[in-house]
C-alpha cells in the first residue's frame, strides 16, 4: 500500500495561546516550507493515516519539547496549494495557564512569544501573513 500521497497535502498547526501571547516559530530548514523565512504556527504534514489533534500534539512534543498536551481542532481550510495539489490545513488550538519552557528543536530558527496586540507585521509573517489570518480566524470564532 502506497503511503505517500501526491494529489493532496495535509498539514497540521497549533496555536498555542499564554498569558495573552502567541507562539510563532521560524524553521531552520526553509526548503521544507516553500522556502519561507518568515514567523510560522508550529506545523507540520499529518503522517499516514494520523489524526489531525494528534498531529498538533505531536508538533508540540517534537518541535519544541513539550508533552502530554492536548490541543484541539478549532477550523480546517481546504484550498489549492502553490504545488497545484488539494490542501487540507487542520489548525489546532490550546491555551495554557502560562508560558511553558520551551525545548526548541533543531528544525526551529527561533520560537518566540509574541503578545496578541503585538504581532508581527504581515510582511514578517510566512505565506503573505497566513499564520496571522489563522489566528483572526480563530479570534471571530471566540464568544
Amino acid at each position: 500500500m502506497e503511503t505517500e500521497c501526491r494529489a493532496h497535502t495535509l498539514v497540521a498547526d497549533v496555536a498555542l495561546f499564554a498569558d495573552d501571547h502567541v507562539l510563532l516559530v521560524r524553521y531552520a530548514d526553509m526548503a521544507k516550507y516553500d522556502n519561507q523565512s518568515g514567523w510560522f504556527l508550529p506545523d507540520d504534514e499529518l503522517k499516514y493515516l494520523e489524526h489531525p489533534e494528534r498531529a498538533g500534539a505531536r508538533i508540540l512534543e517534537e518541535q519544541l519539547g513539550l508533552a502530554r498536551l492536548k490541543p484541539r481542532l478549532d477550523h480546517i481550510e481546504s484550498f489549492k496549494g502553490d504545488s497545484g495539489t488539494w490542501h487540507m490545513s487542520f489548525h489546532n488550538k490550546l491555551v495554557l495557564d502560562g508560558m511553558p519552557r520551551l525545548k526548541a528543536s533543531n528544525a526551529l530558527a527561533d520560537a518566540k512569544w509574541f503578545e496578541l496586540t503585538k504581532l508581527p507585521p504581515r510582511g514578517e509573517v510566512a505565506h503573505h501573513g497566513w499564520a496571522l489570518h489563522i489566528l483572526e480566524t480563530m479570534a471571530k470564532g471566540r464568544s
